[in-house]
């Protein structure tokens, strides 16, 4: 009687960890649908950064108005931003990508964008007593880079440009060398180590570099006019990105980003007032 009993306590036991694990499982599973995951490099202010260990910025603010608006939790994972495209492909480890992400063709192919909320050129950022630069410039011309050490942020648009020009470019058949690093602040970091020349990077962070970062210039990067016409700067427009097929999220994505881009009558609208907040600008 004793061993029926002991199988019977054994039996109910084993059948109330199966239903515990299973309630766990289930409730884990309903945690997950009422979360979206974005992916990010936490070093691209005034658009993403750390403030503290808290990821902080313009694409949290945005993003965290597409949960409330989907009745989702949103959570921020800081990584390499050359992961990023390829994770949000996959659909495996995240749902969307924000981090001031250029669109492009090739990366068009891999994931679904939201409409552009913000319009970037390229800045060159050196030291400021850089004599190759001194003067009363308003930009830095492709052609003064030739025969110099680049840093730019891997995978990022500063890169491709770069890269395209020492190739193929106007700095093809100089000695000029393109440097990889994870984030632009390290790049920045090199100047005065003396293992760089400049840092190619987008406007807004090369601003921020420059104004938290004693010893620093920027200037917008332009390409020469060809045949008299006018020099112009390298430009670009952000967007967010969806794994492919999520209609839902990237729908939100658009009517959060079409609500902020209004015109607020005085010239700027709440992308550009949440750039001016994070920049410490307002």
């Amino acid at each position: 009687m004793k061993k029926i009993i002991s199988l019977i306590l054994v039996a109910v036991m084993a059948l109330s960890a199966l239903i515990l694990a299973s309630c766990k499982d289930n409730n884990e599973a309903e945690a997950e649908k009422g979360k979206i995951i974005v992916n990010t490099n936490a070093y691209f202010a005034p658009f993403e950064y750390y403030d503290g260990t808290e990821i902080v910025g313009v694409d949290v603010e945005i993003m965290n108005k597409v949960g409330e608006k989907l009745g989702k939790t949103i959570q921020f994972d800081n990584t390499e931003f050359a992961v990023i495209i390829d994770n949000v492909e996959k659909g495996e480890v995240c749902d969307a990508g924000a981090a001031g992400i250029t669109i492009t063709e090739a990366r068009a192919e891999k994931v679904d964008f939201s409409i552009p909320y913000y319009t970037s050129v390229q800045y060159v950022i050196y030291a400021e007593d850089n004599e190759k630069f001194a003067g009363d410039k308003e930009y830095i011309l492709w052609d003064e880079l030739a025969d110099l050490k680049l840093g730019v942020q891997t995978d990022t648009t500063g890169m491709i440009y770069a890269e395209s020009e020492v190739e193929e470019g106007v700095l093809a058949g100089t000695s000029t060398e393109v440097v990889n690093f994870d984030n632009a602040q390290l790049a920045a970091d090199a100047i005065p180590a003396g293992q760089l020349d400049v840092v190619i990077i987008d406007q807004l962070p090369a601003q921020y570099i420059v104004e938290k970062n004693a010893g620093f210039k920027c200037l917008p990067l332009y390409y020469k006019g060809a045949d008299g016409e006018e020099d112009s700067p390298t430009e670009e427009q952000y967007a967010i990105c969806v794994t492919k097929g999520n209609t839902e999220l990237l729908n939100a994505i658009n009517e959060v980003l079409t609500e902020m881009l209004k015109d607020d009558g005085k010239g700027s609208n709440e992308v550009l007032d949440l750039v001016m907040k994070h920049m410490g600008m307002n």
